[in-house]
């Protein structure tokens, strides 16, 4: 395997571009939980994943799906 010079810069964006996604996603979760939309939510056993709690069954989802599956769950809301 080659790496590249800035393999280990590349890993840092990685990490933050991670974190900021997995910023967005606990402000998604929190505003769900609060419009009573999910039971809970947090980090997950991966540090890929997040969980969160719907109908009363965890889900352990990773950050992009769970993202995706609470904008959807809020945008739902608000039209119905």
């Amino acid at each position: 395997m080659r790496y590249s010079k800035d393999s280990h810069k590349d890993s840092k964006v990685m990490n933050s571009t991670q974190a900021a996604l997995r910023d967005e996603i606990r402000e998604l979760a929190e505003e769900a939980f609060h419009q009573k939309l999910i039971s809970g939510h947090g980090d997950g056993p991966d540090i890929n994943e997040y969980q969160i709690v719907y109908q009363g069954k965890p889900r352990h989802l990773p950050l992009e799906q769970a993202r995706f599956f609470l904008t959807n769950l809020l945008y739902r809301s608000r039209i119905h």
